[in-house]
This record gives structure tokens, sequence and C-alpha cells, in this order.
């Protein structure tokens, strides 16, 4: 059963489980389908710096790769655009991806696979950066590499080009996000020079990947072989709306319906009818943020309806239990055993940064219009078990690109020196800062556990801050602190996973403390609510039970039930064997913490077998999925 209302007479009551991945439920279905109300105006996000993160897996990550950033040559930064652009071209090259160079095509990519190509990712993280602590060093680093664009800005750059709208697009971000973030007053400006210089090579409206690409770059007279038919002309709407609303120019908005790819996605996921196999899994999750914003720009519900039946598709048929998807980049017949034939087939799990960029804005966008804790519940569950146990992004290019789950996995770095996931990681490390907590009028929304201090002014004045702290995900404690200028009333709303509603081991539910005493907290939609006059030092303690579940592969009443990851809360536990133990559900379930460690002990009937997470893995062989008897 799928959690619509978790139970509104609150947590001291057995909650309902939530679904393993498999076909979606009849009641889900039609609900999404009629298009249900999608309730008040969106939750407000909270700015980048408004939130400091503490020592921790998301402040190392965030900045170990703003240091990469910062150490980048600029000449070789700019090389594409200069040469592309019949200029002097000092410096040397980055190497891999990045470059301008005679292709010679590898599997992987190979060198000079995408010119150019996370210049504007750069940029962006730049940005966010910025705005996260102010930080000089990136202010000065972005000023200088956006000096230096300005007169490489060519149409000569997009002129049989293999991708001009993936280019153009994350150049859209970066100088919007220039302009927003880090104050660069002419970011406005480059924005419309390079969009001058993009849209002659732009198609006229969105098209599919293959074979409407090369029909019409063919009839435009531009190379149509290959991978010259890959472009994702779909993705952009989204940055083209926000471009707008930050100011950039109506020709923005104007823009942005002209690439919503509605007759052949948007339309049928509206219907409730599943489009996604065969599609190539990062960019078609990326194009439902471009719904979201078709939905929070004008208002159609049908995009909304379109981005959440494809969520809801997405965790339902296409989902390992870490959450990742899209084996080999490509979304997958449902019912057709097509993951568990991965396990075998590929080591390409799931493009981890990248797909985890389109994953949390997706849900951060759901989230905030819907105000359902599933789409928390879902963005939890990728973030702990996918991109943020990445190998470190190194100086060099070597990237972190793809998740194994095979059933003899290890973490690599991927073939070829940056990678469109070594322009991601940096964004999604930063926006680490605008996932955990959201606002209303009426108060604060708690989305994420996450050792943190969040920053605000409450509706009357007051300087509030909170602060969490606590064991989690490893331990089921939080600890949320309130400091404040003086008392102020408003609703702290907190989100109860689902899992932690289930009757688990021993009846085990949600239970809430504040300043010591418990309370009943009524949950709706998976948010607690907790509604009083706030003053400093008040304390707040959430207990989430983390109970033990078998998830099978391909989901439940599929061909291979017995195929299975074992979860403890929001974390899969990974096997550190490359050998298949005989072992059984319950000795699975069994599994005990070893003390001080974040490593679990099963006893099987192969001996003792060890198991961790994802972020705990560094040079071991693991397996995802067991088979039990």
């Amino acid at each position: 059963m799928l959690r619509r209302a978790f139970l509104k007479n609150g947590l001291k009551v057995a909650g309902v489980a939530s679904a393993a991945p498999g076909a979606l439920t009849g009641a889900l279905a039609e609900g999404l389908a009629a298009g249900e109300d999608a309730g008040a105006k969106p939750l407000q996000e909270f700015g980048y710096g408004d939130v400091e993160l503490a020592p921790g897996r998301m402040r190392t990550q965030f900045e170990e790769t703003r240091a990469v950033l910062l150490g980048m040559d600029e000449d070789a930064l700019l090389r594409p655009w200069r040469l592309r652009a019949g200029l002097s071209a000092p410096g040397g090259p980055m190497g891999g991806w990045y470059d301008e160079v005679p292709l010679v095509k590898t599997p992987s990519g190979g060198e000079g696979f995408a010119p150019g190509h996370s210049f504007g990712q750069w940029i962006s993280a730049l940005a966010r950066g910025v705005a996260v602590d102010g930080d000089p060093e990136s202010k000065a680093k972005l000023r200088r590499i956006l000096d230096l664009y300005g007169p490489a800005i060519s149409g000569k750059f997009y002129d049989n080009f293999r991708f001009p709208a993936y280019n153009y697009d994350k150049m859209v971000i970066g100088l919007i996000d220039a302009h927003q973030f880090a104050g660069v007053p002419d970011a406005f400006d480059l924005l419309n020079r390079t969009t001058d210089a993009a849209e002659p090579h732009l198609p006229p409206t969105a098209l599919d990947r293959d074979a409407p690409q090369i029909a019409w770059r063919t009839a435009t007279g531009q190379n149509s072989t290959g991978d010259y038919g890959w472009d994702e002309s779909y993705t952009l709407p989204e940055n083209l709306y926000l471009a707008a609303q930050r100011g950039a120019g109506e020709r923005y908005r104007t823009m942005a319906p002209r690439y919503l790819l509605d007759k052949s996605y948007f339309d049928p996921l509206s219907e409730n009818r599943n489009v996604l196999p065969d599609h190539h899994a990062y960019s078609f999750c990326n194009a439902l943020s471009s719904a979201m914003q078709a939905y929070m720009v004008g208002g159609s519900e049908k995009h909304l309806r379109a981005a959440r039946n494809a969520h809801e598709m997405i965790v339902a048929t296409q989902s390992y239990a870490t959450g990742g998807w899209g084996p080999d980049e490509s979304f997958r017949e449902p019912n057709t055993g097509a993951l568990y034939a991965s396990l075998t087939k590929t080591k390409h799990s799931f493009e981890t940064p990248c797909g985890s960029y389109a994953h949390f804005k997706l849900t951060r966008y759901l989230l905030r219009v819907t105000r359902d804790g599933r789409y928390g519940d879902s963005m939890e569950r990728v973030l702990y078990n996918t991109v943020l146990g990445a190998k470190s992004l190194q100086k060099d290019g070597r990237a972190f690109y793809y998740s194994d789950y095979s059933d003899s996995a290890t973490k690599f770095y991927f073939d070829d020196a940056w990678p469109c996931c070594s322009g991601t990681l940096p964004q999604v490390a930063a926006d680490y800062h605008i996932l955990g907590y959201f606002r209303d009028d009426d108060g604060v929304w708690v989305n994420l556990y996450m050792p943190s201090t969040l920053k605000w002014t409450g509706s009357h004045g007051a300087r509030m801050s909170l602060t969490q702290a606590g064991g989690y995900p490893l331990e089921g404690n939080v600890a949320l602190v309130v400091k404040a200028s003086k008392a102020e009333e408003f609703a702290l709303r907190l989100r109860i996973p689902a899992w932690a509603g289930q009757d688990g081991l021993g009846g085990q539910v949600a239970e809430i403390k504040v300043n010591g005493l418990a309370v009943n907290a009524a949950v709706d939609k998976g948010f607690a609510t907790l509604r009083r006059k706030w003053k400093d030092g008040d304390r707040v303690e959430l207990m989430l039970p983390l109970p033990m579940r078998l998830e099978a592969i391909d989901g439940a009443g599929t061909k291979n039930p017995d195929t299975v990851a074992l979860v403890r809360g929001p974390l899969v536990l990974f096997a550190l064997t490359e050998d298949a133990p005989k072992v059984s559900r319950a000795q699975l379930l069994a599994a005990k913490a070893m003390k001080g460690q974040a490593v679990w002990m099963a006893d099987t009937s192969s001996g003792p077998l060890l198991l961790t997470p994802f972020t705990e893995i560094h040079e071991e062989r693991y397996r995802t999925y067991l088979t039990v008897s």
C-alpha cells in the first residue's frame, strides 16, 4: 500500500508500508491520472547561504568539487570556444570530452566528444558556491572566465556541432546563476549574445533523439551521422523559463514552450501511458523538470500530471533498491526482468551525478508543489545510496560516472576525462544546501535529516536558527535545537519516511519529543506538524525506527522474487563479497551492527557476511543483490 496521507491521528499508531518497486497500484495510478489538487502555492526554497552544512560527507563533497573548479586553467577552459570561433587559443588542452580536437570515437565517447560541454555547469556551480558562503576566490574566478568568454561568443561555435542544444542549455543555467547568485551584472548580456549565436542552430521545436534529430539536421545541411542525432532540445524549457523569471527577458519565456516535448512524451505521460522504455534515462528524467516549470509558470495541469505520473513510473518500474535507474543509460520495458538481467550484463547501472541531479530537481519541484513527503523519501534514497558515495572528482578530469550494481561490482572512474558527470557533480554538491529545508507562510518544513544549521527571519522579525545533529541515517536519532532572538509561533514540519511508519521489529514507529516530553503529532502526507510558540533553546528529538526489509529486483510479483537487496531505513546495505553466499531471508533480516563501525554482519550458511552502505565502500568488491533461499 502506498501512503496517500500518513494517518492524520498521530505517530503513535502503526503506519503503512512503503511500496517496493513494482507496478503502479490502481488507486495511485487513477489518482495521478485524474490530476489531484496540488494544494496551496508551492513551498518556497531557502537560499544557498541560509544553510550551513556541518562537517560530513555533503560538506566534503562540496568543498572538494569547488577546489577542482578553482584549480582549472582558464585558457584551457576557453580553448574550445576560441578555436571554434577562429581565435587564438593559448594554453594547453584539458583533455577528454572537453577539447576541440578531431574525434577518434570510442565506446566511452573519446577525446573531443563534446567540446566545451560542461563550461556552463562549472559557471553555475561556482555561482552557487558564491551564494553559499560569499567565497571571494570563487567570485573572482567566475569574473575572470566570463571576461574571457565574452570575446569568444560566436555562432561558429555551433556550426556543424554535435550537441548544440545540450551545450546551450548549460550555458543558460550557468549565466543566469552567475547573475542571480554571484551578482555578475553583465551575465544577461552574455546570455543574450550566446542565445543569438546558438538559436539559428537549434531546431524550431523539440525533437526526440535519433531519427527526428537526424532528419532535421539532414534537411538543414548539418552533419547527421551517428551521434549527431543525440542532441537534447527537450531539456531546454526548464532553464529558459527560469531565465525569464529571473529577468533575462521575455524572449526566453517565448522560446521555452517551443521545446516542450508534448506529442511523444508529455501528452501520453499525462494520460498515464508509460512511454519511458527505450528513452535515454537521464535526459528524459531531466526533461520532467521542464514539465514542472510549465506548470509553475503557466499553470499547465497536463504537465504536472505528466511529471507526477513519470516519477511514479520511474520509482515503481525502473528503479533499483538504491533509487538509481537507467542501466546503460536507458529506461527499460517494465515486467520483463530487465533490471535482473542487468546484474550480469552491465556495470553501467546508473549515471550517478547526472541522474541524481535530474532526480533531485524533479523531486524538489514535486515536493514544493504537492507538499507530499513521498518525494522527500525518493530524494533521500537516491542521495544516500548513489551520489553521496561517488568517488571524488579529480583535478585531471577523472570522474565517477556510473554506479555499478552488478554481481561483481566495484567503484571506478570513467574511461575518458571530463565526461558529463564532471560538470554535474559540482552542481549537485552545491545543491545539498537547498534540498533539506523549505518554507511557507506558516513555518518551516524539514525534508532531509543532515547535520546542518538553517537561519532565517521569522514572520514577526525574530532571528531564528534550527540546528540539526544526530547519527542519522546510520542511527535513527535526530536532534533539532531552536535559537531565537525572541519567541515566535510557527509550524515546524518534519518528514516522516514511509518506512518509518511500518509495523517494524517490535512494532516500532516514529516518536517525537519536544523539550523531553513525548508529543502525539498529527501527520499528513508524510509530514508531522509541531505548532507552538518556539523560544530560544527549544529542543526537538525525532526517533525514527530503522526497520530491516528486503526489496526484490524488478519489484514484487516478478519472476525473480528471491533476488533481493537488504534495506535498513533509507540505506541499502551492500554485501562485501563478489561470491554468491548461501543465505536465507531470515539470516539477512537478522544482520547485526558491528560496534563502532558502519558495518553489519549476517550469519549465513557460507559463513559471516559483511554488509555496509554505499558511502562506506572504497576499493572493495560488493554485491547489491543477493539470492535468498
